[in-house]
């Protein structure tokens, strides 16, 4: 669901941001695409989300909570 989230947030934020798109709307949204970058990278590196924090609070079960998910 973070993947998926992050990707969409991304995409979006490219598809306003970037001048040659023909959704363009201003050049400050590409600032949301650096966060999200940013964000991913600590992520990887520290393994503290706080996306999926908020998502777990929200009541969406973490990746490993769903049947199907457990390592073998």
């Amino acid at each position: 669901m973070i993947r998926i989230m992050a990707g969409s947030f991304i995409l979006i934020s490219l598809l306003l941001g970037a001048p040659a798109s023909p959704l363009y709307h201003s050049s400050y949204w590409l600032w949301l695409t650096v966060f999200v970058g940013l964000n991913l990278f600590q992520s990887g590196v520290t393994r503290f989300c706080p996306a999926e924090l908020i998502l777990w609070k929200l009541g969406v079960p973490k990746a490993g909570d769903q049947p199907g998910c457990s390592p073998k």
